[in-house]
């Protein structure tokens, strides 16, 4: 007698459910990220000619905000968490007095030696305090170190 062939039943997988996971899990992460921390304070930079490319890693940053106020920042957040505290490691800067400037700067620099040093000065700050932060860099035997400027795209000729 012949065996009678029972014929296949094709599987099918519901797609659907996969579907709204993956919706969910990409609306849960583009509502959860930040792309770009906020900074502590914002600078408004002035304008240059000068063409030179920032170092991108060992980098103290030294921010003086339209009013004065001097901010200290790190690259790492190793280096923030061992001189400001861990509650502090992922804020970008912090606001230090300039009194306690000298002190913080060593510490960065015996922590690690190959920082380059950056100093961002808002364009309506006093020239003063940025002449402070460059007498205070020189004492602590910071003699290189880089001033961020906007690149100017007007042609001085024009003027």
């Amino acid at each position: 007698m012949p065996r009678i062939k029972v014929r296949r039943v094709g599987i099918r997988i519901d797609m659907t459910p996969l579907v709204d996971i993956a919706f969910l899990l990409l609306t849960f992460f583009m509502m959860t990220t930040q792309f770009k921390p906020l900074e502590e304070v914002e600078i408004i930079l002035p304008s240059s000619h000068s063409e030179f490319k920032l170092p991108e890693s060992d980098v103290m940053t030294i921010n003086i905000g339209e009013d004065g106020r001097i901010f200290l920042g790190f690259d790492s957040q190793i280096l923030r968490g061992r001189l400001f505290g861990e509650e502090n490691k992922l804020k970008l800067s912090i606001e230090v007095p300039k009194n306690q400037l000298a002190n913080l700067l060593i510490k960065a620099r015996t922590a690690n030696p190959k920082l380059r040093t950056v100093i961002k000065g808002d364009r309506r700050a006093e020239y003063g305090i940025a002449e402070d932060v460059m007498n205070i860099l020189q004492k602590t035997k910071i003699t290189r170190f880089n001033l961020v400027t906007n690149l100017s795209t007007k042609d001085r000729t024009s003027l």
